[in-house]
């Protein structure tokens, strides 16, 4: 067994697309839109399916904004240098809701952005 893919609710499949394109440097892998069952997906990840877990879009026609509820934690993100990271996602318009710096009561060093829709993404910095 493996795991697959994480599925997202986003508000705009197109903000969102760019988003994990443009500011996280995924790749858009497939999509498909279903009109009569009224939802549209998009993949997106940083290699093939067969390779690695990657995330699913999902837009439902009509719906532009989701309850996140209090369940929901975050996607995590291994990333070579955090700083450089944060950086060039604020320059890309992103939003980094936690500066880099240590877990509390570890050693990792960790940074926190946000999505146009308001998911969580855990940026953790590679070990060296």
């Amino acid at each position: 067994m493996r795991l697959l893919h994480t599925m997202l609710r986003v508000g705009d499949m197109d903000r969102s697309v760019r988003f994990y394109t443009e500011v996280l440097g995924m790749k858009r892998l497939r999509g498909t839109d279903r009109p009569e069952q009224k939802y549209s997906l998009a993949f997106v990840g940083y290699d093939s399916e067969d390779r690695t877990a990657v995330l699913e879009l999902t837009y439902n026609y009509g719906v532009d904004r989701y309850d996140l509820g209090s369940a929901y934690g975050h996607v995590a993100i291994e990333v070579d240098d955090i700083r450089g990271t944060c950086d060039a996602v604020r320059a890309k318009g992103g939003k980094v809701t936690r500066e880099p710096g240590p877990v509390k009561g570890g050693t990792s060093v960790i940074a926190f952005v946000e999505d146009p829709d308001g998911y969580k993404i855990e940026f953790i910095e590679k070990r060296k």
